[in-house]
């Protein structure tokens, strides 16, 4: 009977799909949230970066 328990290579196979199954729900939530906030982010960091580069422009650049 103790063999009977002790075998338990089912047991772990149902475990790892179970985190597999949880990793898996993650990066889907993950991302829909970033398809989300992506556009308003890169139009932020594009701003930024077209403010600075006219900042140097205007200025002249290392001279």
């Amino acid at each position: 009977m103790n063999k009977l328990f002790k075998n338990r290579k089912g047991q772990n196979t149902v475990e790892y799909l179970l985190m597999l199954a949880v990793v898996v729900g993650v990066v889907l939530i993950a991302g829909v949230a970033l398809k989300k906030y992506m556009p308003t982010l890169f139009a932020s960091i594009q701003s930024m970066i077209n403010g600075a580069a006219s900042t140097l422009g205007a200025s002249g650049g290392n001279q």
